[in-house]
């Protein structure tokens, strides 16, 4: 639930996915290990270092001292392992569960019932109604999914205090700030592990920053009201740099020849090579794309606009964006995937994931985290070295092939 430029974006609006749902594909697992009691002291002496940041953002003392009385670190989060399912699974067995029929007709639904406020928000954000429906029914189901009950200041304050990360402890201090401008109580607070809270699973931060009220004054309620939630939604990719009118991109085939050595440019240049849209019709006249084979080129393929990576602000992982693109396009009743899956898809386990990007580092083509996470940086290198050590085609998949080579020396 990870956020790009605001804290809400880059580690995906949930932070470490945190969506709290039990039966959504992204949902993290938490496995707590057998660890010593904290001690409530030191947990109460961390709390009072948030005091100045507090203080700063003009919280006041009354608010700090009553909305943190008698909190206690969450056991369960203290030394816990969180995974994220779309970190962890095929790209096809997440998308799968999240175009699964019934999400569809959940969307169809919820596209009805909200049709008149759906077309309003369209016009005042200039994002598609679709990638807003499917947004939402990625984060709670169009609300038949729980939002979570856990009280989000005591998760976020755990994670703050057991992990040393400023970045939770940030989201502590901007629920307070929520709490002092009135935008919601203590008991309200309720959200998902690592503090996403509504139907749009918005972090304190992120609710400060994009939450809208439907009616356009008031403060947004992102827990009961549908509109409000929809309408931040929206909000939330206009302000990252949705571009109105541009669409997130379209599933593709390659042509005969393709030479692999660029897997970006204008949309006018894929048609120039003689791509085209997967029902044959023409690209669009301008833009730039991206072309992205997300298992490999044995499966589909896809040309992506700049909206695509405007999907990957609320969560940054292409399972997810990918899920929101064609989820969205399903509830507008287009087809699905045309292209077959390879039948023997399957994902690196962890390890040689982070032994690929590793190998990729140490021969100067990888400088990005080393964490097992394949986004564009990681294909772009695996495409450079693919192009460098002959390996064809250059599709930037991390196949096992891929590291089979690494590990030969090529």
């Amino acid at each position: 639930m990870r956020l790009a430029s605001a804290i809400a974006c880059g580690l995906g609006l949930a932070l470490v996915a945190a969506s709290s749902k039990a039966q959504t594909p992204r949902d993290p697992a938490i496995a707590p290990r057998a660890v010593a009691p904290v001690a409530d002291k030191r947990f109460r002496d961390f709390l009072e270092t948030l005091w100045p940041r507090a203080e700063a953002q003009k919280v006041s003392r009354q608010t700090f001292d009553t909305a943190l009385s008698g909190l206690t670190p969450d056991t369960a989060l203290v030394n816990s392992g969180a995974r994220q399912s779309e970190f962890e699974r095929t790209i096809k067995a997440y998308i799968d569960d999240a175009t699964s029929i019934s999400r569809v007709m959940h969307g169809r639904e919820a596209r009805n019932k909200w049709g008149a406020e759906l077309a309003r928000i369209q016009r005042t954000e200039g994002v598609p109604s679709e990638i807003i429906l499917a947004v939402w029914g990625m984060e709670t189901d169009f609300g038949h999914a729980s939002a979570g009950d856990r009280d989000i200041i005591r998760s976020l304050a755990t994670l703050a205090y057991t992990r040393k990360d400023d970045t939770f402890a940030d989201e502590v201090v901007a629920a307070l700030v929520m709490i002092e401008s009135g935008f919601a109580t203590r008991a309200k607070l309720k959200g998902s592990w690592a503090g996403a809270m509504g139907q749009p699973q918005f972090l304190p931060s992120a609710y400060l920053k994009y939450a809208i009220p439907y009616s356009g004054s008031g403060s947004a309620d992102i827990w009961t009201s549908i509109p409000d939630s929809l309408a931040s939604i929206a909000h939330f990719l206009r302000e990252q740099g949705w571009k109105p009118g541009v669409f997130w991109g379209t599933e593709t085939t390659i042509p005969s020849g393709f030479d692999w050595r660029s897997l970006t440019g204008s949309f006018t240049s894929f048609s120039a090579k003689g791509f085209a849209r997967a029902d044959g019709s023409r690209l669009p006249a301008t833009g730039d794309a991206t072309l992205y084979l997300p298992a490999g080129a044995g499966g589909p393929a896809f040309l992506l606009s700049e909206n695509y990576w405007i999907i990957k602000q609320y969560n940054n992982s292409d399972s997810y964006a990918m899920s929101v693109a064609l989820l969205g396009e399903r509830i507008a009743e287009k087809p699905g995937i045309r292209a077959s899956w390879p039948a023997s898809l399957r994902m690196l386990d962890p390890n040689d994931r982070v032994l690929m990007q590793t190998m990729l580092r140490d021969r100067g083509i990888y400088k990005d985290k080393i964490d097992g996470r394949f986004g564009p940086a990681a294909r772009d290198a695996i495409h450079r070295y693919q192009l460098r050590a002959g390996i064809s085609p250059a599709d930037g998949f991390a196949s096992a092939r891929v590291l089979d080579a690494l590990k030969a020396g090529r």
